[in-house]
Protein backbone atom coordinates (compact mmCIF):
# COMPACT_ATOMS: atom_id res chain seq x y z
CA UNK A 1 0.00 0.00 0.00
CA UNK A 2 1.53 3.62 -0.86
CA UNK A 3 2.06 5.82 1.71
CA UNK A 4 -0.97 8.30 0.09
CA UNK A 5 -3.28 5.39 0.56
CA UNK A 6 -1.98 4.40 3.87
CA UNK A 7 -2.93 8.41 5.12
CA UNK A 8 -5.71 8.26 3.02
CA UNK A 9 -7.37 4.90 5.26
CA UNK A 10 -5.98 7.36 8.72
CA UNK A 11 -8.05 9.81 7.81
CA UNK A 12 -11.04 7.60 7.15
CA UNK A 13 -10.84 6.19 10.13
CA UNK A 14 -10.16 9.49 11.94
CA UNK A 15 -13.63 11.28 10.88
CA UNK A 16 -15.47 8.21 11.10
CA UNK A 17 -14.80 7.74 15.03
CA UNK A 18 -16.23 11.47 14.87
CA UNK A 19 -19.29 11.02 12.20
CA UNK A 20 -20.25 7.96 14.66
CA UNK A 21 -21.75 9.96 17.63
CA UNK A 22 -22.16 13.33 15.78
CA UNK A 23 -25.47 13.22 14.44
CA UNK A 24 -27.33 11.48 17.13
CA UNK A 25 -25.40 13.85 20.00
CA UNK A 26 -28.42 15.92 21.22
CA UNK A 27 -31.29 13.77 20.53
CA UNK A 28 -29.42 10.79 22.55
CA UNK A 29 -29.16 13.12 25.58
CA UNK A 30 -33.17 14.59 24.92
CA UNK A 31 -33.91 10.92 25.31
CA UNK A 32 -31.62 10.77 28.29
CA UNK A 33 -34.00 13.47 29.71
CA UNK A 34 -31.22 15.96 30.25
CA UNK A 35 -32.30 19.58 30.48
CA UNK A 36 -31.53 22.03 27.75
CA UNK A 37 -28.53 23.62 29.98
CA UNK A 38 -26.77 19.82 30.70
CA UNK A 39 -27.03 19.71 26.95
CA UNK A 40 -25.22 23.06 26.56
CA UNK A 41 -22.54 22.27 29.17
CA UNK A 42 -22.16 18.54 27.27
CA UNK A 43 -21.36 20.79 24.13
CA UNK A 44 -19.37 22.82 25.05
CA UNK A 45 -16.49 20.57 26.20
CA UNK A 46 -15.76 20.26 22.09
CA UNK A 47 -15.63 24.06 22.52
CA UNK A 48 -13.17 23.70 25.73
CA UNK A 49 -10.82 21.18 24.04
CA UNK A 50 -10.58 23.13 20.50
CA UNK A 51 -9.22 25.95 22.66
CA UNK A 52 -7.40 22.96 24.38
CA UNK A 53 -6.10 21.81 21.84
CA UNK A 54 -4.70 24.77 19.13
CA UNK A 55 -2.33 25.11 22.50
CA UNK A 56 -1.54 21.59 23.53
CA UNK A 57 -1.00 19.64 20.20
CA UNK A 58 0.89 22.72 18.73
CA UNK A 59 2.55 23.43 21.69
CA UNK A 60 3.80 20.62 23.69
CA UNK A 61 2.38 17.24 21.41
CA UNK A 62 4.28 17.46 18.39
CA UNK A 63 7.05 18.64 20.00
CA UNK A 64 7.81 16.20 22.42
CA UNK A 65 6.30 12.97 20.82
CA UNK A 66 6.58 11.13 17.96
CA UNK A 67 2.80 12.46 15.78
CA UNK A 68 2.28 8.39 15.14
CA UNK A 69 2.67 6.96 19.00
CA UNK A 70 0.80 10.84 20.44
CA UNK A 71 -2.37 9.05 17.94
CA UNK A 72 -2.84 5.86 18.78
CA UNK A 73 -2.47 6.58 22.95
CA UNK A 74 -5.00 9.21 22.28
CA UNK A 75 -7.42 7.04 20.32
CA UNK A 76 -6.97 3.99 22.97
CA UNK A 77 -7.46 6.08 25.75
CA UNK A 78 -10.47 8.40 23.75
CA UNK A 79 -12.08 4.69 23.08
CA UNK A 80 -11.84 4.32 26.64
CA UNK A 81 -13.62 7.47 27.76
CA UNK A 82 -16.39 6.49 24.71
CA UNK A 83 -17.37 3.60 26.50
CA UNK A 84 -17.66 5.26 29.71
CA UNK A 85 -19.67 7.63 27.77
CA UNK A 86 -21.97 5.07 26.50
CA UNK A 87 -22.64 3.50 29.67
CA UNK A 88 -23.26 6.99 32.09
CA UNK A 89 -27.36 7.52 31.66
CA UNK A 90 -26.75 10.42 34.35
CA UNK A 91 -25.77 14.00 33.52
CA UNK A 92 -22.43 14.39 35.56
CA UNK A 93 -20.91 10.83 34.72
CA UNK A 94 -21.71 11.47 31.41
CA UNK A 95 -20.73 14.88 31.52
CA UNK A 96 -16.96 14.32 32.81
CA UNK A 97 -16.58 10.85 30.19
CA UNK A 98 -17.41 13.15 27.11
CA UNK A 99 -15.35 16.01 28.66
CA UNK A 100 -12.39 13.48 28.57
CA UNK A 101 -13.05 11.99 25.67
CA UNK A 102 -13.35 15.53 23.60
CA UNK A 103 -10.07 16.68 25.31
CA UNK A 104 -8.18 13.25 24.43
CA UNK A 105 -9.91 13.42 20.60
CA UNK A 106 -9.89 17.02 19.53
CA UNK A 107 -5.98 17.29 19.46
CA UNK A 108 -5.69 14.47 17.13
CA UNK A 109 -7.40 15.91 14.31
CA UNK A 110 -4.56 18.74 14.14
CA UNK A 111 -2.13 15.75 14.79
CA UNK A 112 -3.80 13.58 12.10
CA UNK A 113 -2.68 16.78 9.64
CA UNK A 114 0.71 16.80 10.57
CA UNK A 115 1.77 13.18 9.89
CA UNK A 116 -0.43 13.56 6.32
CA UNK A 117 1.50 16.69 5.88
CA UNK A 118 5.01 15.27 7.28
CA UNK A 119 4.93 12.08 4.90
CA UNK A 120 3.38 13.46 1.18
CA UNK A 121 6.11 14.22 -1.00
CA UNK A 122 3.97 17.27 -2.67
CA UNK A 123 1.40 18.29 0.10
CA UNK A 124 -0.30 21.16 -1.90
CA UNK A 125 -1.48 18.73 -4.82
CA UNK A 126 -1.83 15.38 -2.39
CA UNK A 127 -3.50 16.60 1.07
CA UNK A 128 -6.74 17.10 -0.99
CA UNK A 129 -7.19 13.65 -2.09
CA UNK A 130 -5.71 12.38 1.48
CA UNK A 131 -8.38 14.23 3.31
CA UNK A 132 -11.19 13.52 1.56
CA UNK A 133 -10.37 10.09 3.51
CA UNK A 134 -12.58 11.38 6.11
CA UNK A 135 -15.44 12.50 4.51
CA UNK A 136 -15.70 8.94 2.92
CA UNK A 137 -15.39 7.64 6.98
CA UNK A 138 -18.53 10.14 8.14
CA UNK A 139 -20.33 9.05 4.97
CA UNK A 140 -19.45 5.21 6.09
CA UNK A 141 -19.59 4.93 9.27
CA UNK A 142 -23.61 5.52 8.90
CA UNK A 143 -24.44 2.38 7.62
CA UNK A 144 -24.10 0.48 10.18
CA UNK A 145 -27.08 1.92 12.43
CA UNK A 146 -29.37 0.72 9.44
CA UNK A 147 -29.11 -2.32 11.63
CA UNK A 148 -27.61 -1.65 14.92
CA UNK A 149 -31.05 0.82 15.25
CA UNK A 150 -34.96 0.65 14.91
CA UNK A 151 -36.95 2.63 13.43
CA UNK A 152 -38.07 3.85 16.73
CA UNK A 153 -35.05 3.64 18.31
CA UNK A 154 -34.67 4.48 22.36
CA UNK A 155 -31.84 5.61 24.25
CA UNK A 156 -30.33 1.97 24.98
CA UNK A 157 -29.98 1.09 21.51
CA UNK A 158 -28.85 4.66 20.16
CA UNK A 159 -25.99 4.32 23.02
CA UNK A 160 -24.72 2.02 19.67
CA UNK A 161 -23.30 5.57 18.61
CA UNK A 162 -20.35 5.73 21.63
CA UNK A 163 -19.69 2.39 21.03
CA UNK A 164 -19.58 1.89 17.20
CA UNK A 165 -17.20 5.12 18.01
CA UNK A 166 -14.92 3.58 20.56
CA UNK A 167 -14.82 0.26 18.07
CA UNK A 168 -13.01 2.57 15.69
CA UNK A 169 -11.34 4.64 17.80
CA UNK A 170 -9.92 1.23 19.03
CA UNK A 171 -8.71 0.04 15.51
CA UNK A 172 -7.29 3.63 14.71
CA UNK A 173 -5.51 3.41 17.39
CA UNK A 174 -3.66 -0.18 16.55
CA UNK A 175 -3.12 1.14 12.62
CA UNK A 176 -1.57 4.33 14.26
CA UNK A 177 1.55 2.48 14.91
CA UNK A 178 1.79 1.13 11.46
CA UNK A 179 2.05 4.87 10.23
CA UNK A 180 5.18 6.02 8.95
CA UNK A 181 7.60 7.76 11.69
CA UNK A 182 6.69 11.20 12.11
CA UNK A 183 9.16 12.50 15.12
CA UNK A 184 8.80 15.51 16.91
CA UNK A 185 8.90 19.29 15.91
CA UNK A 186 11.61 21.30 17.40
CA UNK A 187 10.38 24.33 16.03
CA UNK A 188 11.53 27.61 17.86
CA UNK A 189 8.41 28.34 20.17
CA UNK A 190 9.23 32.00 20.08
CA UNK A 191 8.55 32.14 16.73
CA UNK A 192 5.33 30.38 17.28
CA UNK A 193 4.44 32.80 19.63
CA UNK A 194 4.92 35.97 17.69
CA UNK A 195 3.64 34.54 14.48
CA UNK A 196 0.46 34.14 16.76
CA UNK A 197 0.38 38.20 17.92
CA UNK A 198 0.91 38.70 14.37
CA UNK A 199 -1.83 36.73 13.64
CA UNK A 200 -4.45 38.33 15.71
CA UNK A 201 -2.78 41.96 14.70
CA UNK A 202 -4.36 41.17 11.53
CA UNK A 203 -7.75 41.47 12.60
CA UNK A 204 -6.94 45.18 12.46
CA UNK A 205 -7.32 44.85 8.58
CA UNK A 206 -11.11 46.15 7.93
CA UNK A 207 -11.07 42.68 4.98
CA UNK A 208 -9.88 40.14 7.91
CA UNK A 209 -12.00 41.65 10.85
CA UNK A 210 -15.31 41.34 8.78
CA UNK A 211 -14.42 37.53 7.44
CA UNK A 212 -13.64 36.87 11.17
CA UNK A 213 -17.02 38.17 12.52
CA UNK A 214 -18.66 36.25 9.12
CA UNK A 215 -16.81 33.11 10.12
CA UNK A 216 -18.05 33.27 13.37
CA UNK A 217 -21.81 33.59 12.60
CA UNK A 218 -21.67 30.85 9.77
CA UNK A 219 -19.49 28.23 12.11
CA UNK A 220 -22.77 28.73 14.70
CA UNK A 221 -24.83 27.77 12.08
CA UNK A 222 -22.96 25.21 10.69
CA UNK A 223 -22.63 23.59 14.07
CA UNK A 224 -25.74 24.31 15.05
CA UNK A 225 -27.47 22.21 11.56
CA UNK A 226 -25.87 18.76 13.92
CA UNK A 227 -27.87 19.78 17.08
CA UNK A 228 -31.10 20.06 15.36
CA UNK A 229 -31.00 18.25 12.08
CA UNK A 230 -31.69 14.12 13.63
CA UNK A 231 -34.41 15.35 15.93
CA UNK A 232 -36.28 17.35 13.01
CA UNK A 233 -35.60 14.42 10.37
CA UNK A 234 -37.12 11.58 12.59
CA UNK A 235 -39.39 14.15 15.53
CA UNK A 236 -41.36 16.24 12.56
CA UNK A 237 -40.22 15.00 8.72
CA UNK A 238 -40.81 10.84 9.63
CA UNK A 239 -37.79 9.41 8.96
CA UNK A 240 -36.89 6.17 10.69
CA UNK A 241 -34.50 6.65 13.49
CA UNK A 242 -32.05 3.89 11.92
CA UNK A 243 -32.17 6.06 8.54
CA UNK A 244 -31.69 9.70 9.93
CA UNK A 245 -27.61 9.24 9.81
CA UNK A 246 -27.70 8.10 6.22
CA UNK A 247 -29.67 10.39 5.22
CA UNK A 248 -27.45 13.13 6.68
CA UNK A 249 -24.36 11.62 4.91
CA UNK A 250 -26.03 12.84 1.87
CA UNK A 251 -24.38 15.92 2.44
CA UNK A 252 -20.96 14.35 2.86
CA UNK A 253 -21.24 12.99 -0.53
CA UNK A 254 -22.63 16.42 -1.99
CA UNK A 255 -19.11 17.75 -0.21
CA UNK A 256 -16.84 15.40 -2.42
CA UNK A 257 -18.62 16.37 -5.27
CA UNK A 258 -18.43 20.25 -4.37
CA UNK A 259 -14.77 19.64 -3.67
CA UNK A 260 -13.59 18.80 -6.87
CA UNK A 261 -15.61 21.69 -8.76
CA UNK A 262 -13.80 24.59 -5.90
CA UNK A 263 -10.74 25.35 -7.27
CA UNK A 264 -12.82 26.04 -11.58
CA UNK A 265 -15.34 27.88 -9.41
CA UNK A 266 -12.93 29.84 -7.00
CA UNK A 267 -11.20 31.04 -10.13
CA UNK A 268 -14.79 32.32 -12.19
CA UNK A 269 -16.41 33.62 -9.34
CA UNK A 270 -13.76 35.25 -7.19
CA UNK A 271 -13.20 35.13 -3.04
CA UNK A 272 -16.76 37.63 -1.88
CA UNK A 273 -19.56 35.73 -4.45
CA UNK A 274 -17.59 31.45 -3.78
CA UNK A 275 -18.06 32.28 -0.16
CA UNK A 276 -21.67 34.51 -0.18
CA UNK A 277 -22.74 31.08 -2.14
CA UNK A 278 -21.67 29.37 0.68
CA UNK A 279 -23.36 31.02 3.01
CA UNK A 280 -26.79 31.50 1.27
CA UNK A 281 -26.29 27.21 0.91
CA UNK A 282 -27.16 27.63 5.22
CA UNK A 283 -29.95 30.25 4.62
CA UNK A 284 -32.12 27.70 1.43
CA UNK A 285 -31.25 24.95 3.52
CA UNK A 286 -32.81 26.55 6.72
CA UNK A 287 -35.23 27.86 5.06
CA UNK A 288 -36.81 24.68 2.75
CA UNK A 289 -36.27 23.14 6.95
CA UNK A 290 -38.70 25.63 7.83
CA UNK A 291 -41.70 25.45 5.20
CA UNK A 292 -41.00 22.11 3.65
CA UNK A 293 -40.98 20.00 6.53
CA UNK A 294 -44.12 18.14 5.08
CA UNK A 295 -42.31 16.87 1.81
CA UNK A 296 -39.84 14.37 2.92
CA UNK A 297 -38.27 14.15 -0.69
CA UNK A 298 -37.45 17.81 -0.78
CA UNK A 299 -36.11 17.64 2.67
CA UNK A 300 -34.19 14.23 1.84
CA UNK A 301 -32.33 16.25 -1.67
CA UNK A 302 -31.87 19.91 0.21
CA UNK A 303 -29.18 18.02 2.20
CA UNK A 304 -27.02 17.88 -1.14
CA UNK A 305 -26.23 21.50 0.44
CA UNK A 306 -23.97 20.51 2.67
CA UNK A 307 -21.65 20.33 0.06
CA UNK A 308 -22.28 23.88 -1.26
CA UNK A 309 -22.23 25.20 2.83
CA UNK A 310 -19.04 23.64 3.28
CA UNK A 311 -16.76 23.85 0.57
CA UNK A 312 -18.11 27.07 -1.00
CA UNK A 313 -17.14 28.65 2.66
CA UNK A 314 -15.55 26.62 5.05
CA UNK A 315 -12.67 25.26 2.63
CA UNK A 316 -12.44 28.71 0.81
CA UNK A 317 -11.94 30.54 4.13
CA UNK A 318 -9.00 28.07 4.79
CA UNK A 319 -7.54 28.53 0.96
CA UNK A 320 -8.10 32.55 0.89
CA UNK A 321 -6.01 32.29 4.51
CA UNK A 322 -3.40 30.31 2.93
CA UNK A 323 -3.53 32.75 -0.14
CA UNK A 324 -3.42 36.00 1.33
CA UNK A 325 -2.22 36.25 4.65
CA UNK A 326 1.94 36.66 5.17
CA UNK A 327 3.65 32.84 5.00
CA UNK A 328 5.08 33.28 7.75
CA UNK A 329 1.45 33.80 9.84
CA UNK A 330 -0.56 31.46 7.41
CA UNK A 331 -0.46 28.77 10.14
CA UNK A 332 -1.32 30.55 13.15
CA UNK A 333 -3.93 32.43 11.45
CA UNK A 334 -5.53 28.94 9.78
CA UNK A 335 -5.26 27.65 13.67
CA UNK A 336 -7.48 31.34 14.74
CA UNK A 337 -10.07 30.24 12.00
CA UNK A 338 -10.10 27.10 12.88
CA UNK A 339 -10.37 27.62 16.68
CA UNK A 340 -13.81 29.52 15.11
CA UNK A 341 -15.11 26.68 13.51
CA UNK A 342 -14.75 23.80 16.19
CA UNK A 343 -14.20 25.86 18.79
CA UNK A 344 -16.12 29.27 19.75
CA UNK A 345 -18.97 28.16 17.10
CA UNK A 346 -19.92 24.85 18.66
CA UNK A 347 -19.79 26.20 22.06
CA UNK A 348 -22.27 29.57 21.43
CA UNK A 349 -24.29 26.80 18.84
CA UNK A 350 -24.40 24.24 22.23
CA UNK A 351 -26.25 27.09 24.63
CA UNK A 352 -28.22 28.88 21.49
CA UNK A 353 -30.22 26.39 19.79
CA UNK A 354 -30.49 23.71 22.75
CA UNK A 355 -31.89 26.45 24.53
CA UNK A 356 -34.62 27.76 22.11
CA UNK A 357 -35.41 24.45 21.02
CA UNK A 358 -36.46 24.29 25.28
CA UNK A 359 -37.86 27.24 24.38
CA UNK A 360 -40.34 26.27 21.27
CA UNK A 361 -41.30 22.98 22.70
CA UNK A 362 -44.89 22.28 23.35
CA UNK A 363 -45.57 21.61 26.67
CA UNK A 364 -48.60 19.37 25.68
CA UNK A 365 -47.46 17.59 22.55
CA UNK A 366 -43.67 18.08 23.17
CA UNK A 367 -43.42 18.84 19.38
CA UNK A 368 -40.94 21.57 18.82
CA UNK A 369 -41.80 24.70 16.74
CA UNK A 370 -39.16 24.01 13.72
CA UNK A 371 -40.54 26.96 11.26
CA UNK A 372 -39.47 29.21 14.26
CA UNK A 373 -36.87 27.69 14.97
CA UNK A 374 -35.57 27.47 11.82
CA UNK A 375 -36.02 31.03 11.16
CA UNK A 376 -33.13 31.71 13.37
CA UNK A 377 -30.39 30.30 11.67
CA UNK A 378 -31.97 31.60 8.11
CA UNK A 379 -31.71 35.01 9.55
CA UNK A 380 -27.94 34.75 10.88
CA UNK A 381 -26.87 33.69 7.18
CA UNK A 382 -28.51 36.04 5.46
CA UNK A 383 -27.10 38.73 8.00
CA UNK A 384 -23.89 37.16 7.56
CA UNK A 385 -24.41 37.12 3.31
CA UNK A 386 -25.25 41.44 3.96
CA UNK A 387 -21.87 41.64 5.82
CA UNK A 388 -19.70 39.81 3.19
CA UNK A 389 -21.32 41.79 0.38
CA UNK A 390 -21.25 45.24 1.39
CA UNK A 391 -18.00 44.86 3.77
CA UNK A 392 -15.90 42.08 2.31
CA UNK A 393 -13.08 43.80 0.44
CA UNK A 394 -10.35 41.46 -0.14
CA UNK A 395 -7.26 42.40 -1.52
CA UNK A 396 -7.34 40.46 -4.55
CA UNK A 397 -10.35 38.96 -6.52
CA UNK A 398 -10.01 35.89 -6.49
CA UNK A 399 -6.66 32.69 -6.78
CA UNK A 400 -4.11 33.92 -8.94
CA UNK A 401 -3.12 30.31 -10.20
CA UNK A 402 -4.81 26.82 -9.98
CA UNK A 403 -6.39 25.42 -6.81
CA UNK A 404 -6.03 21.85 -5.63
CA UNK A 405 -9.35 20.14 -4.14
Amino acid sequence: MTVQARLFLMMVLQLAVWGAWAPKLFPYMTMLGFAPWQQSLVGSCWGLAALAGIFFSNQFADRNFAAEKFLAVSHLLGGLALVAVAFSTTFWPFFLAYLVYSLLYVPTLSVSNSIAFANLSDPARQFGAVRMGGTVGWMLVSWPFVFLLGAQADAHQVRWIFLVAAIVSFALAAYSLTLPHTPPRKDAEGLDKLAWRRALGLLGAPFVAVLFVVTFIDSVIHNGYFVMADAFLTERVGIAGNLSMVVLSLGQLAEILTMLVLGAVLVRLGWKATMIVGVLGHAARFAVFAFFADSMPVIIAVQLLHGVCYAFFFATVYIFVDAVFPKDVRTSAQGLFNLLILGIGSVVASFLFPALMGTLRDGVTGMVDYRTLFLVPTGMALAAVVLLAFFFRPPERGPTGPVAP
